[in-house]
């Protein structure tokens, strides 16, 4: 009856961990700062902020670059939080491989 109860538990805590990885937003940049991205704990893009210099025509292809390396960026940080949040949530036992919270 105590693993049961547990297990609730920890079902809970999971859904709770869910909810707040929607509210929970990171942010990654590039370019020295020159491009920044904000997602949710999920990986959901919430917002780019880029310095207006690179709106020039004849460096778009540096100015996407920035984008995917700022994403890139949020999304590992992302990824580190969530890691983090379940090694607290799992009393530190490690995720088993392919574990997907999202």
């Amino acid at each position: 009856m105590g693993m049961m109860k547990q297990a609730a538990q920890l079902q809970q805590k999971m859904q709770e961990l869910q909810a707040e990885l929607d509210r929970i937003e990171v942010e990654g940049s590039a370019g020295g700062g020159m491009v920044t991205v904000r997602l949710t704990g999920k990986g959901e893009m919430k917002g780019l902020t880029a310095d207006p210099s690179l709106y020039k025509p004849d460096e778009k292809e540096i100015f996407e670059d920035l984008i995917v390396a700022a994403h890139a960026d949020a999304r590992r940080k992302s990824e580190e939080l969530v890691q983090e949040k379940m090694k607290a949530l799992t009393g530190g036992l490690p995720l088993p491989p392919g574990l997907k919270l999202f």
